[in-house]
């Protein structure tokens, strides 16, 4: 007898359940995939920035080798005159 009761709360549990999530309407749905498409296009321009930006800072890193190794060179240069 209690395992039939156990049995019949899960089951109105899961009537409760399936009948909240009927609820929504079509423009709910509708609203929340458009929702979800701007997220998504908002997540692929800032992958697009960032790949742009880490190409930008990976060209600065190499000017800014070149500079020091510039620099360096000069520095030494002055050092044996």
């Amino acid at each position: 007898m209690r395992r039939s009761g156990t049995l019949r709360a899960i089951a109105g549990t899961c009537v409760v359940a399936l009948t909240a999530a009927g609820c929504a309407s079509t423009g709910d749905v509708d609203s929340a995939r458009a929702d979800a498409q701007e997220a998504r296009r908002l997540a692929e321009v800032a992958a697009e920035d960032a790949a742009a930006a880490r190409v930008a800072a990976e060209a600065a890193a190499k000017d800014a080798r070149e500079a020091n190794e510039k620099a360096d060179r000069i520095f030494q240069q002055s050092l044996r005159k």
